[in-house]
């Protein structure tokens, strides 16, 4: 079954996303407003930088459609800045910047590096061993007991889930291996569907 996975198209890596939804086999879209959010069957906050799509899901008057979308269900996975935006709390947060708190974990932003110290390693993860790509990526600095950590680097958490929200703080879309978004399809998206 052929399923419509919306990628938040405002700012950072949404096409790597889209590709990755296409060679899957599924029709990816682009969400610039709250237009595209109509039949959706599950949505990607991609990588970026988190401030600016913060400020950018403001003006577009994106952010209150989209927090209603997660509270009535529908599946979500973020990577990178999309996990800032969906933590609890984000530790070293610009003061406008806003979060959907829809996954209970806190963050810090740049935690691994900065863009100089970015780096690759295998993530030991729910789907066995996955390439990760870490581009100022964000620490998970706290998980709350109702979240399930599904992979790791280092023995620290870097791929999150809880409900119908997936996280991660590397970037899949960019290590040729659509594994993780199969993943996501398969364990959030269609079992929704049941």
């Amino acid at each position: 079954m052929i399923t419509q996975i919306g990628v938040l198209a405002l700012q950072g890596a949404f096409a790597s996303h889209a590709a990755c939804i296409a060679e899957l086999g599924h029709s990816p879209v682009e969400v610039r407003n709250t237009a595209d959010l109509n039949n959706l069957d599950a949505l990607i906050m991609p990588g970026g930088e988190s401030s600016t799509m913060s400020q950018l899901l403001a003006s577009s008057v994106l952010f209150e459609p989209i927090k209603d979308v997660i509270a009535d269900g529908l599946p979500i996975f973020g990577t990178c800045a999309g996990m800032i935006l969906l933590s609890h709390e984000i530790v070293d947060g610009k003061l406008d910047q806003c979060c959907f708190d829809a996954i209970d974990i806190t963050v810090r932003r740049n935690a691994f590096g900065r863009q100089v110290d970015s780096f690759e390693a295998n993530v030991d993860t729910v789907i066995g061993d996955f390439h990760g790509v870490f581009i100022r990526a964000p620490r998970i600095e706290a998980v709350g007991e109702k979240v399930q950590v599904l992979g790791t680097y280092g023995g620290e958490p870097v791929l999150v889930c809880q409900a119908n929200v997936l996280a991660a703080s590397f970037h899949p879309e960019l290590a040729g291996d659509v594994r993780l978004h199969e993943y996501f399809i398969n364990s959030f998206v269609t079992t929704k569907e049941k």
